[in-house]
């Protein structure tokens, strides 16, 4: 790998293996994110998703392989992995907002947990983190007075709060409605754009996500079984891959309750 290779890929994963317990999740997964770049991390419930997830922000560590974030191997120290988490914004599948707190102090947490930064300053960038998604007037609301697309937002600005390089989004689409997922969508692709972003986008809703990504995997039984761009993923004939698009109860993605519940 060549110094500029470093500096073209957020992430990069060689030959990993993930596992929970005595169970392999997932093995044999090479993938590269390129700066700059919305990719999507596909397949259906329980095919390892989330572990992959939990790989890049250092929460499991790979069983073999490598990974690394950011142009560094994902440390295992806990004062250096809490210095790359700085780096890696993470929106949640449940939001992850604290009741007692307004939107705007959900949002200012970050800032005044890792920085020293003044009242004032704190307070002025709050106010833009809102306005970027669109909620400027909402900062003095708590969360039960949000719809869910507007606590999927505010969860999103508390998100990019550090000004993270990198995006990662956990089931951004999760209780939405088509309206709010529309938008969540098309503020994640304006996000990525203004900001120079990196985004990963974790989920299993196909066609919502792939107009605004650059890439697409797929995972199924262990494994990436699609890697390509949203065209080459909508031309596929690969039987497997198919099933998962089209949704069909048979065929070689075996539906077993038991090993999904063991990979989730």
């Amino acid at each position: 790998m060549t110094a500029a290779d470093a500096i073209d890929i957020a992430v990069r994963l060689t030959d990993v293996r993930l596992d929970r317990g005595a169970h392999t999740v997932l093995s044999g997964i090479d993938l590269e994110v390129p700066r700059g770049s919305i990719t999507a991390v596909l397949g259906p419930s329980g095919s390892g998703k989330s572990t992959l997830l939990a790989a890049l922000t250092g929460e499991l560590a790979p069983a073999a392989g490598t990974v690394e974030v950011l142009g560094q191997r994902v440390p295992h120290r806990q004062r250096d992995l809490l210095e790359l988490r700085k780096g890696i914004g993470v929106l949640l599948q449940g939001n992850g907002l604290l009741t007692d707190l307004t939107a705007a102090e959900n949002i200012a947490l970050p800032l005044r947990t890792h920085t020293d930064l003044p009242r004032a300053v704190v307070d002025r960038l709050v106010a833009m983190k809102l306005h970027a998604v669109g909620l400027r007037t909402a900062g003095t609301l708590y969360p039960r007075e949000l719809s869910g697309g507007m606590a999927r937002r505010v969860a999103l600005a508390r998100a990019l709060a550090l000004d993270p390089p990198l995006m990662v989004y956990d089931e951004p689409l999760t209780g939405l409605d088509p309206i709010a997922s529309g938008v969540i969508m098309s503020l994640i692709a304006r996000l990525n754009a203004t900001l120079h972003l990196t985004s990963i986008i974790v989920t299993h809703h196909v066609h919502e996500t792939l107009p605004v990504c650059d890439r697409a995997i797929v995972i199924a039984n262990g494994r990436i079984v699609f890697s390509g761009t949203p065209a080459e993923l909508e031309a596929t004939d690969d039987p497997l891959v198919l099933q998962f698009l089209r949704g069909e109860p048979d065929g070689p993605i075996a539906f077993d309750t038991a090993v999904r519940s063991e990979a989730a």
